[in-house]
């Protein structure tokens, strides 16, 4: 097919987004948020047993260290009798705080 130089142009700009919007390409059927509750309709409707779904629980890697080393990661490095616990979660990039004066 031959164009003109004009309708080529407005044919390759009705392409072309504005500037500050952005092109959204997962939609429809496997869309992220829909996904699985998609795929299970589209099962149902075609007759298709639900898939098999294989949960693989893989060891913690304070476990496998335990396996691989025979010290726990979970017992205190100093005393050896108590269990390490969790106490705070920082976040990535956050700065942990000072403990505060004692006067």
């Amino acid at each position: 097919m031959r164009l003109h130089a004009h309708e080529f142009l407005r044919r390759f700009l009705l392409h072309v987004l504005p500037h500050g919007l952005q092109r959204i390409r997962h939609y429809g059927l496997l869309s992220n948020r829909l996904r699985a509750t998609r795929i299970a309709a589209c099962r149902h409707l075609l007759g298709v047993p639900p898939a098999e779904t294989r949960v693989t629980s893989r060891p913690d890697y304070r476990d496998r260290y335990a396996q691989l080393t025979g010290r726990s990661l979970r017992d205190c490095p100093v005393c050896r009798n108590g269990h390490m616990v969790c106490v705070e979660c920082l976040l990535p990039g956050a700065s942990p705080r000072a403990p505060p004066n004692d006067p």
